[in-house]
């Protein structure tokens, strides 16, 4: 039976901001949100934010639904940014049928987010082997053993089918998959969001405007 205020207990008086955050002056920010977004990754690695390359990946679904996750960030560059799955995944089928995604990433201890969306697209054959064969053998084995998603009886029926795929791994050598795929969000709104202690948190977004972009305060 559930107990109507218990979560509100539980996080009533859980800090919500770090008591030291960085300064953060829009009238300073660099004409691309790709350049800034750079800058704002290295202060995160740099200060030791954990999995500063943690990003929430919202898709689509075939009924219109918003669907998200957690994913890695694979890179950034002019296109946009890159993560990685199974294009017979659920996000994998999603992108394919609808190619737009949002991406978020939450960095606490700076008080940090970023907001990305924009259209999608894969990567040719080339890339997403290349992305493949840099994971780690057992990520590629649970890749290779496919069924991402679907039901499985036990755990033994996981682990049997990855130790097969180990197998085959270290006898082929580098193995391919060919529905692993790197999918790029190129963007055209990026927004970046610094918090305040007092909640006048500053907000800067970039939007795309012909061949650059427009920057806009927005209120918190």
């Amino acid at each position: 039976m559930s107990n109507p205020g218990l979560a509100r207990d539980l996080i009533s008086g859980v800090p919500v901001f770090p008591e030291s955050m960085p300064v953060f002056e829009p009238a300073g920010a660099p004409a691309s949100p790709i350049d800034l977004f750079l800058d704002w990754l290295t202060a995160a690695v740099d200060s030791g934010v954990l999995a500063p390359h943690a990003v929430n990946l919202a898709t689509v679904d075939d009924d219109g639904a918003p669907d998200a996750r957690v994913v890695i960030l694979k890179d950034v560059s002019a296109s946009g940014w890159s993560v990685a799955s199974s294009s017979d995944s659920p996000k994998g089928r999603q992108l394919a049928a609808r190619p737009v995604a949002a991406l978020t990433f939450f960095w606490p201890d700076s008080g940090r987010q970023v907001r990305v969306r924009g259209t999608v697209s894969p990567a040719g054959t080339e890339e997403n082997d290349a992305d493949f064969q840099r994971r780690h053998p057992a990520a590629r084995a649970l890749v290779l053993a496919g069924h991402q998603s679907g039901r499985m009886q036990d755990r033994e029926e996981l682990d049997a089918a990855v130790a097969d795929q180990l197998e085959l791994i270290d006898r082929h050598g580098s193995l391919g998959s060919p529905d692993w795929t790197v999918f790029t969000v190129a963007p055209n709104a990026v927004e970046f969001w610094q918090a305040d202690p007092e909640r006048r948190h500053t907000r800067l977004l970039y939007t795309r405007f012909g061949d650059g972009w427009r920057t806009d305060l927005l209120w918190p």
